[in-house]
Parts: structure tokens; C-alpha cells; sequence
């Protein structure tokens, strides 16, 4: 659904806006008290989301965020370590969540290219002789920081069987795990086969309002019921919005390709605009982002005046994320746009 003032809004896929399909859902959705368990139309979300990722069990939590710390709280033990990408969300874009909620140290392992392999991970836990324990590894996939780029089932197993021979959890950081699904033709089940517990985000790509989905063994879901407590997270006729995440497993995963697609058109405008800002060739899901030394200095002022909103991932590097709110005619005016910015 396009924006109601116009603005073509590339900053996130977290500003999707739900479907007419999801909001008569909420409107009708059965509901109960979900901390007693009783809500059925959370319960239905819960067992359709652990089934599509061949878990146990899942819970539904307010934010990704909160899915991961719970994760981190479950899996790990304070004082320890954890080990992630050195750009990785859960390090880089969780206001110190790991030390503040779980007590556990972050051990951030080199992921140029966007992702670290079995080597690192081996390396890691080899060279502790003084440090802290480790106690457990987390994967984010799609990879933000490196636009979006999914992990193979190779290289998730790769490291996953490595850290669990090494006696660590693996914990998968699956905001976007349907992005990579699709892009690679996998499902997510095998995608997160080897992992302990996984996160993946129903208010991305997939366009619900709300909430996030934490998936594992049944001995998982009920310890992370009892953080979700904890962190405030729990929910009463939380159905009303729980409508909306099986609307978005139901409908809104096979259109993703569209998003993908329109990232690509996208790079492939800047690179021919400035060369060398994008590698066309390395987008396969709906992030594209370019550095800012190799774009206009101004650009970002330039594209939300004229009402296209783009934003910065850190301070060098500027990202553009395509969803369900960014039409093919969207990204035809915004490449018109960048024609204006690069003459």
C-alpha cells in the first residue's frame, strides 16, 4: 500500500503498513488471555510459525529485539561469552542488550563478505585459555549489514555443527530468515535445521503491524515464556494482533521476490550512475546499501526533498530497503530522481 502523503519511504521495511486482509483479520480474531495461554488466536500463530521452521515450539514476542535478548538469556550463561558477526545486529543495534539482560560478553568474529565461517568460530573457542567461557554463537540471516545477504544452508551448518561440537547454543538471528528463503529457494526449516532457536520478524518484509516469532525445542519456549515475563512482554487478548502475523505467513512470503527484484533495479540505477557504489551482482534481497563517500555528499537531503526518504546505516554507508509499500512504479520514479541528482 503505497504511502497516504506520497513519500516513498526506502528507510525500512519495518514501515510496511498492514494489509486490508490483515486489518479484517484483527477485527475478527478470537481472543483470550494469552499469559493463561488461552488466547487461540495467538495459539494458532505459535503453531504454524514452529511448524514452517521445524521446531517444537515458538513464542510470540512483541519485537525481534526482545526475541533475540530472551534467546541470549536462555542459551547463555552471565559472565560468559557470545559469540557474532562483528557487524551483527544483536551487537551492533541492541543498546548492549546482551551485557545489560543476559551478563554475556560479546565476542565478535571478522565477517567481511557477510558472515563468518567454522574457522572463526573454532579459532575462537581454541584460543580461550584466561578469558571467559563461551557459551554460545548467534547467526544473523539475512545479513543487514552486508545488504542483506542470506546465509546457505552449507554455511549455517558449517558453523552451527561446528559450535555445537564445541558444547556452545546456536542461536539464528532470523529477522528477515524469509528473505532468505525465497531469495535462495530453501525453506526455513532446513535454512535453520541445525540452530537451537531462532527469531524471525512478522513486521518486516511480511508487512504484519506487530510481533516476532521465537522458535525451539518445547524446553526453550517455556524457559522463554518466563523472560518474556520478566522483560514485561507479556500479552493478554494479544489475538488482536496475532491475526495479522498468519495473514502474513498465509500470504505475504512468496511476494517478497517482488521486493528483491526492486532492490536489484535499484543497484543496478546507482551503479550506473556512480560506479563503484554498488556491486549489482551481490544484492539478492531487498537491502541495498552504497557508501557514502562514493554517492552525491548530499543525497539523502536531495531524495526527501523530493519526498523519498532513504537513511543511513552507520555513518558510512547509506541504505535503501524495498517492501510491500514500494511499488514497481516507486522505484521507476526514484531512479528518475537519482537521473536529476547524478546530471
Amino acid at each position: 500500500m503505497p504511502s497516504p502523503d506520497g513519500r516513498i519511504d526506502l528507510r525500512s521495511d519495518t514501515v510496511t503498513t498492514p494489509t486490508p486482509e490483515m486489518r479484517r483479520a484483527m477485527a475478527d480474531a478470537d481472543v483470550g488471555d494469552d499469559v493463561y495461554g488461552e488466547d487461540p488466536t495467538v495459539n494458532r500463530l505459535q503453531s504454524l510459525a514452529a511448524g514452517l521452521l521445524g521446531k517444537e515450539a515458538a513464542l510470540y514476542v512483541p519485537t525481534g529485539t526482545m526475541g533475540n535478548q530472551i534467546a541470549l538469556r536462555v542459551h547463555g550463561r552471565p559472565g560468559s561469552e557470545l559469540l557474532c558477526g562483528a557487524r551483527a545486529h544483536i551487537y551492533r543495534y541492541e543498546d548492549a542488550g546482551a551485557a545489560w539482560n543476559a551478563g554475556l560478553q560479546i565476542h565478535p568474529l571478522d565477517d567481511a563478505g557477510g558472515c563468518f565461517g567454522a574457522d572463526a568460530v573454532l579459532h575462537a573457542v581454541g584460543g580461550m585459555v584466561h578469558g571467559p567461557p563461551i557459551t554460545l554463537c548467534a547467526l544473523e540471516n539475512t545479513y543487514m549489514s552486508e545488504a542483506g545477504r542470506p546465509w546457505s544452508t552449507a554455511e549455517v551448518a558449517a558453523v552451527a555443527n561446528v559450535a555445537r561440537d564445541n558444547g556452545l547454543a546456536v542461536h539464528v538471528d532470523g529477522a528477515r530468515i524469509w528473505n532468505a528463503s525465497v531469495a535462495l529457494g530453501t525453506s526455513p526449516s532446513d535454512l535453520c535445521a541445525p540452530a537451537d532457536s531462532v527469531m524471525f520478524c512478522l513486521s518486516k518484509g511480511l508487512s504484519a503491524p506487530v510481533g516476532s516469532m521465537l522458535c525451539g525445542t518445547r524446553a526453550f519456549v517455556d524457559a522463554a515464556r518466563d523472560h518474556r515475563h520478566r522483560l514485561g512482554g507479556g500479552m493478554r487478548q494479544a489475538g488482536v494482533i496475532a491475526a495479522a502475523g498468519i495473514v502474513a505467513l498465509e500470504t505475504m512470503v512468496e511476494r517478497l521476490a517482488e521486493d528483491h527484484a526492486n532492490a536489484r533495479r535499484l543497484a543496478d540505477a546507482l551503479a550506473q550512475r556512480w560506479p563503484g557504489s554498488v556491486d549489482p551482482e551481490t544484492i539478492q534481497t531487498n537491502i541495498v546499501c552504497a557508501p557514502v563517500a562514493a554517492l552525491p555528499a548530499d543525497i539523502l537531503t536531495r531524495l526527501a526533498s523530493a519526498r523519498i526518504l532513504a537513511g543511513l546505516l552507520d555513518a558510512h554507508t547509506v541504505r535503501f530497503v524495498t517492501h510491500n509499500d514500494v511499488t514497481d512504479h516507486d522505484i521507476a520514479t526514484v531512479i528518475k530522481t537519482l537521473d536529476t541528482l547524478a546530471g
